[in-house]
């Protein structure tokens, strides 16, 4: 069970904060209101919750496998949302990205260096 609340907690830290910085983008890049950035202020912050509730107490540990999950997770939302077109070279990345954070969180405590 912990193992699936870590991949669910990630996939909504992504989903909050990658979509709170496409909010903010949006009202500023593209003109949409400052509803939109207020919407990404408040995703922003959900995901800074959100990401506290990991399981793993270490906040530099979380936060460093969080980035991989961010790398393919914007990736994953360009394609989705903005109809993003990408290389093998992008899909490669977010591989090694992925294999990283799953090496990093999900590493036997018995082999981490002290």
């Amino acid at each position: 069970m912990t193992t699936v609340r870590i991949i669910v907690l990630f996939l909504l830290a992504a989903v909050a904060e990658i979509g709170g910085a496409w909010l903010i983008w949006q009202a500023v890049r593209e003109n949409r209101g400052w509803w939109f950035a207020l919407a990404g202020v408040l995703a922003l912050g959900g995901y800074g919750f959100v990401a506290a509730f990991q399981p793993d107490a270490n906040f530099g540990r979380v936060l460093a496998a969080y980035g991989g999950v961010f790398v393919a997770g914007s990736l994953a939302w360009g394609i989705v949302v903005d109809g993003f077109k990408p290389t093998v070279w992008d899909y490669v990345g977010s591989a090694v990205a992925l294999l990283g954070a799953a090496i990093i969180i999900f590493a036997p405590l018995a082999t981490r260096i002290d």
